[in-house]
């Protein structure tokens, strides 16, 4: 018997094993929604039995060129240089053709300048290509970098035009983004990979003991990179208003803070003031964290903030994984960043780059906790892992099955 005929152990009961080449700029250890996103999608196609292959940039070049993780083959191309958040990689169209001749469909993640490449391959070799739109590039101020963001998003469309699908986190965002109207008559919905690593509550009282040792109150929690986009300077004009009705209030930021890539005029303009609410214990970067103090993290919040400023943010999944723990979200009142909230009802929504607006809808969490309570179980129906793999697994094989008949 051909391997590849056998059914999937723990699939649908239709699903046959299949050979998927997702193909992305950045990969794990790197770390974005983006990142984490192709990485349980890749993680939980190999646990059905699938056979992932994910080929991306080797933007470190410490990390291996091949490796193998949790049953997905990593594949990195050399980096010759890099323009701003960009590689350029000489030998990715060679390493790109050998894997798109040996798969049986491809997962492209955009935004990725090499991703119409790819996907001519995909109709050059009969090979079904669905691309993942997860937000739209916007490159910081100055002629060079208009130029480049011209070209990406061009080198983006071209790959829309060449795939047989287009899927989008939702249809909030996708009705109000240029690049996915384009491409309606393909266009899929399938929410977000949400997961969390079961947390003890021993755990969680020891993540508090570590960072809040002076037992602050209330505790307001914000995940991401310190980046331009993200709307850090946002809660940190607003921080003052709060701390007018609650002086012991804290921050627990956590993510990169530091050398991250393109964004060290950001972080020199912004860390002279967080110093200030430092010294205080205030504010505290914690860094990256790995899954398992993800989810020691969240419960030690009383709202989490999603403060994005423009379409670069499309969703924000760590507004779900803290709902999964109980911690209500305040996030910007942008397509997409904004379903959680409104799709649960476990936050407020707050304008956009207004501090005095982020302020009052943190506040008004705050004063009414119970509001915001949900179950878990109620979250976790909305979104999850599994539910997110199902939908890509029905895909992929309609794909199939559409391209042989």
């Amino acid at each position: 018997m051909n391997p590849m005929d056998v059914p999937v152990a723990n699939a649908s009961s239709t699903a046959r094993a299949m050979k998927v080449l997702v193909v992305l700029t950045y990969y794990r250890p790197h770390t974005s929604g983006l990142t984490i996103y192709a990485e349980r999608l890749a993680r939980g196609l190999a646990a059905r039995g699938h056979h992932v292959t994910v080929l991306t940039s080797r933007y470190d070049p410490q990390l291996p060129s091949h490796e193998q993780l949790d049953g997905v083959h990593i594949v990195r191309a050399p980096v010759l240089f890099r323009v701003s958040k960009g590689v350029i990689m000489p030998t990715f169209g060679l390493l790109a053709w050998k894997y798109v001749r040996e798969t049986d469909l491809m997962s492209l993640h955009l935004p990725q300048f090499d991703a119409a490449g790819v996907a001519l391959r995909g109709r050059m070799l009969r090979k079904p290509t669905l691309l993942t739109y997860h937000c739209d590039l916007l490159m910081p101020p100055g002629v060079f970098n208009r130029i480049v963001n011209r070209i990406v998003l061009q080198m983006n469309a071209l790959a829309g035009r060449f795939s047989h699908g287009v899927v989008a986190y939702t249809q909030d965002f996708a009705d109000h983004s240029p690049f996915l109207q384009r491409f309606s008559q393909k266009l899929h919905i399938i929410p977000p990979p949400v997961e969390l690593p079961d947390m003890t509550q021993s755990g969680i009282v020891a993540f508090s003991r570590m960072h809040n040792p002076s037992n602050k109150h209330p505790v307001i929690g914000m995940a991401a990179r310190l980046a331009t986009e993200k709307g850090v300077e946002v809660l940190l004009q607003a921080f003052p208003r709060i701390l007018e009705r609650y002086p012991n209030a804290m921050i627990l930021f956590a993510g990169q803070y530091m050398k991250v890539l393109a964004e060290e005029g950001y972080a020199q303009r912004l860390l002279p003031k967080i110093r200030l609410y430092e010294e205080k214990g205030q504010w505290k970067f914690l860094g990256v964290l790995d899954p398992v103090r993800m989810a020691a993290f969240y419960p030690n919040l009383d709202v989490i903030t999603v403060p994005s400023l423009n379409s670069t943010e499309s969703f924000g999944l760590v507004q779900v994984e803290a709902m999964l723990c109980g911690t209500p979200s305040v996030a910007s009142d942008l397509p997409g960043v904004r379903q959680p909230v409104l799709q649960t009802g476990m936050g407020e929504i707050a304008p956009i780059g207004d501090p005095q607006g982020l302020a009052d809808a943190i506040l008004q969490v705050l004063d009414n906790p119970e509001k915001y309570r949900r179950s878990p179980q109620e979250i976790a129906a909305r979104f999850s892992t599994e539910r997110t793999v199902d939908e890509y697994e029905q895909l992929f094989s309609r794909m199939l099955s559409e391209e042989t008949h």
